[in-house]
């Protein structure tokens, strides 16, 4: 029978990733068959599995696309945010984000409940493409796609970015590719070149594409879409 460590089978069940399940299980709110859970403890099937006094059970994955505008902030809860995510988001079940996409910036953002896919798109190796449409406010001279696309030395993070893929659209504007996910990366990219953006829209994450959804509307990803996102996404950071 298929034994399964706690913390991923609370992650499974949506409840949280496997690091804030390790910090349920440290705390003892944990419990397996009325047995008070440990780091590393595992589960079979038919266990009886509690947070405090409520049982957990694996949910039907649930994995939407969302158009986030700009303005909203991707967390659940802040008070210096105009708006949250959870404000802004509206799901019959409730889904977290995997990924994120700061303030001033807008597009697609995937909302799902397998804490599985969140850890990956938060904490794996972020080798994933993501892909974004940039205006800036001046016009580009060739030799900056040059510098972005070979990595571009961030100093105030002390990191260089990995190599990147670049189309230009017109003298201010141009789609990138890129396979990390540093905070604010695009836009300190362009800073380093002497560029300010202007707009930032994410139009892709790995197969999944924003489309034709306007801002602030979702829809569920088709049986396929998910099949490939999660064979890209659990392949790259195995």
């Amino acid at each position: 029978m298929n034994e399964t460590r706690i913390n991923k089978y609370i992650a499974l069940c949506g409840i949280c990733s496997r690091r804030e399940a390790d910090t349920l299980i440290e705390a003892g709110r944990v419990f397996i068959n009325g047995e008070k859970a440990e780091l590393g403890s595992k589960v079979v099937e038919g266990d009886l599995v509690k947070i405090d006094d409520k049982e957990v059970k694996p949910e039907e994955k649930k994995v939407v696309a969302y158009y986030k505008p700009v303005g909203v902030t991707v967390t659940e809860a802040d008070v210096h945010a105009n708006i949250t995510l959870s404000e802004a988001f509206h799901y019959p079940t409730r889904l977290t984000y995997a990924g994120r996409l700061d303030e001033d910036s807008e597009g697609l953002l995937l909302m799902t409940n397998d804490g599985e896919l969140i850890h990956c798109m938060m904490h794996g190796s972020n080798n994933h493409e993501k892909e974004y449409i940039v205006e800036v406010d001046k016009a580009i001279v060739p030799i900056i796609f040059e510098r972005m696309q070979a990595g571009l030395y961030l100093p105030d993070l002390d990191v260089t970015t990995k190599p990147c893929k670049i189309t230009p659209i017109n003298d201010t504007t141009f789609k990138i590719v890129l396979t990390q996910g540093l905070n604010r990366q695009i836009r300190r990219m362009c800073y380093e070149c002497g560029l300010d953006v202007v707009s930032l829209k994410r139009i892709r994450v790995c197969n999944i594409l924003l489309g034709d959804l306007k801002p602030n509307d979702y829809r569920e990803l088709t049986a396929e879409e998910v099949d490939e996102l999660y064979r890209s996404v659990f392949t790259i950071n195995e």
